[in-house]
């Protein structure tokens, strides 16, 4: 049994790490344990990432994992990855890096964590493999004894796609601070799925965590999807300085290497102007109008229903300039790539022609 070595230093990567312990998870996933063969303790902050230096055939290569283990637990360091399509790392890790090998590691390094911004309640959103710095963040409140209020919101495809499922519903069965939201875009075959299904959206935020306003954020998954959780905040009024990311691409390292994140909305006496070129109008407006509402202003009809993106009826076509659109699920991505838009949540940013 691996102990706890008090008289070793803090480990720093100028030792390799050991690998202790493989463990499957879901679909080409798995968590990879590690150990310092020195006996040295690992000191980081929940949220962080380490570099390993793969061995793959053709010569090795670097790839950055979050840490999904938690300090408060510093006999072993753990990552959890999962493979994508063209994986060529993490692949090189599910099918070969066995208990007993050594890699070099460099780190851990990072700013996301909830460590530098201590709040009351937050708000965790994930996707897919950016579930594991909420893991570790979670976990480290577990141990602290102490569970903040924390909401825990996760994307997945499906079910028994969802990381750390039932780690972290063992936690969320014994302490109230802790709330589980999942939401998927399809149940798995023959399984009963009680939770949110479809892609997250305003509403389902609202639902989830109706003090939102109230909660420091933490985000991570695909740009897409962080994007879209932007969107969705900017669009709720919700206070961005509040808002912290980490993609699970290109994890920053100090914040000087933080990217600005300067996502286009509509600005407040921005003027902007609709075309629309079946009925012969072109009608000036601001960006915060919406298209519905200029058409009726302009005395055209756009049918409408729900008026907040999620019903579809409002569906127009878009042939010229750029709108900001924040919907609900009432349109496809398809459609969108089309030029359709929804007309009850499109901001028009600067000129812009529909087919009404």
């Amino acid at each position: 049994m691996a102990r706890l070595n008090w008289a070793a230093e803090p480990w720093t990567d100028a030792e390799p790490l050991e690998c202790a312990m493989v463990v499957p998870d879901v679909a080409d996933t798995a968590t990879f344990t590690f150990r310092a063969p020195s006996g040295a303790w690992f000191d980081y902050q929940p949220g962080q990432f380490v570099t390993l230096d793969l061995p793959v055939p053709g010569g090795n290569v670097q790839r950055t994992y979050t840490i999904s283990s938690s300090p408060s637990r510093p006999l072993s360091i753990s990552v959890t990855v999962k493979a994508q399509r063209d994986s060529v790392g993490t692949r090189w890790m599910l099918d070969h890096l066995r208990p007993g090998m050594r890699l070099k590691a460099y780190g851990p390094s990072g700013i996301f964590s909830f460590h530098r911004h201590p709040a009351r309640k937050y708000l965790f959103i994930s996707a897919g493999s950016g579930i594991t710095p909420m893991m570790s963040m979670t976990t480290w409140a577990w141990d602290s004894g102490e569970m903040p209020d924390i909401t825990f919101v996760h994307a997945a495809r499906r079910p028994s796609d969802i990381i750390f499922r039932e780690r972290l519903e063992q936690f969320a069965n014994r302490v109230p601070g802790l709330q589980l939201r999942f939401t998927v875009e399809e149940p798995d075959p023959f399984r009963a799925w009680p939770g949110y299904l479809g892609r997250l959206n305003q509403i389902m935020l609202g639902l989830m965590a109706p003090d939102y306003l109230e909660r420091e954020v933490f985000c991570c998954g695909p740009e897409p999807f962080m994007q879209g959780v932007r969107d969705m905040l900017n669009a709720l009024g919700y206070d961005m300085a509040r808002y912290h990311q980490e993609s699970f691409g290109a994890p920053v390292k100090t914040e000087a290497e933080a990217p600005v994140l300067a996502d286009v909305t509509p600005a407040e006496g921005a003027a902007a102007e609709i075309a629309f070129t079946l009925s012969g109008r072109t009608v000036p407006c601001g960006e915060t109008d919406t298209v519905l509402a200029v058409a009726k202003r302009a005395g055209l009809n756009i049918p409408s229903g729900c008026t907040f993106g999620l019903c579809g009826t409002c569906r127009v076509r878009k042939t010229e300039g750029e709108v900001h659109m924040v919907h609900n699920g009432g349109i496809s991505e398809e459609d969108v790539a089309e030029g359709w838009i929804l007309a009850c949540c499109s901001h028009p940013m600067g000129k812009v022609a529909v087919e009404v």
